[in-house]
């Protein structure tokens, strides 16, 4: 179909934002098909750069749309992704929210909630492995991830240090 960037940009993302339970960090691996691998808009390192970029920077992580919007088609397209990403949900949880409330002690609503926190950390999780795929480029870098993963999930090491020790790596030239 040959349809405009800005309407493949906010029509992708509308539909992204209605079905990323657990937020936009949960949608990485069908950002990342869309933007690599459907539409050709980057390849796997510039998507892996854009959220390390959106994880870095302060603010909601949802930036990472706002950049890809921005690479696909400057200042407009990040303000359609942006939109498509955000409008939508908040529509939604608008009018979601007052009947929620009313339910609150509710054996269906109570279901519900405890069956989308095991969804959420799955989506979570496909997340990171298809952001290790896209980023580690040769056998050095996944060796680094493999480490870091192990190193923040058995201690509790500030993720920082671990951050800043990947930093040297990289200027090393180890990566």
């Amino acid at each position: 179909m040959n349809e405009s960037p800005l309407t493949a940009l906010f029509g992708y993302f509308a539909m992204l934002s209605l079905f990323a339970v657990g937020g936009a960090n949960a949608a990485i691996p069908e950002m990342h098909r869309i933007a690599v691998e459907v539409m050709g808009w980057m390849t796997n390192r510039q998507f892996a750069d854009m959220f390390a970029i959106a994880q870095l920077s302060p603010g909601p992580n949802v930036i990472i749309v706002t950049l890809i919007g921005y690479h696909v088609a400057g200042i407009t397209g990040a303000l359609v992704a942006t939109v498509g990403m955000c409008g939508p949900t908040c529509l939604v949880a608008f009018g979601v929210a007052h009947v929620w409330d009313r339910f609150k002690d509710a054996p269906w609503r109570i279901a519900i909630q405890a069956g989308l926190v095991p969804v959420s950390l799955g989506l979570i999780g496909a997340s990171a492995f298809v952001l290790a795929h896209a980023a580690d480029n040769n056998v050095y870098a996944g060796a680094i991830t493999a480490v870091t993963a192990v190193v923040a999930f058995a201690t509790r090491i500030n993720p920082l240090w671990i951050f800043a020790v990947g930093g040297l790596l990289g200027l090393s030239g180890w990566l």
